[in-house]
């Protein structure tokens, strides 16, 4: 049976943790800090991902 493919764009944006769940990034940290409140800055570190899409996401990057 041949490989799986994995989404290209899901390679870049998701990454194991040491207990092995499914970590991103939220959107707004790469530039015009300046502008944007402390709030806003503070809430855009990186979370692990919800239970409910684990299952999804895990098909689109199988080898990650």
């Amino acid at each position: 049976m041949p490989k799986m493919k994995s989404h290209s764009g899901a390679k870049k944006r998701l990454r194991r943790t040491g207990s092995g769940k499914l970590a991103f990034k939220r959107r707004g940290r790469s530039h015009l800090l300046q502008q944007k409140s402390k709030r806003q800055k503070r809430l855009n570190r990186t979370i692990v991902a919800n239970d409910r899409d684990i299952k999804r996401l895990e098909l689109t990057v199988p080898y990650l």
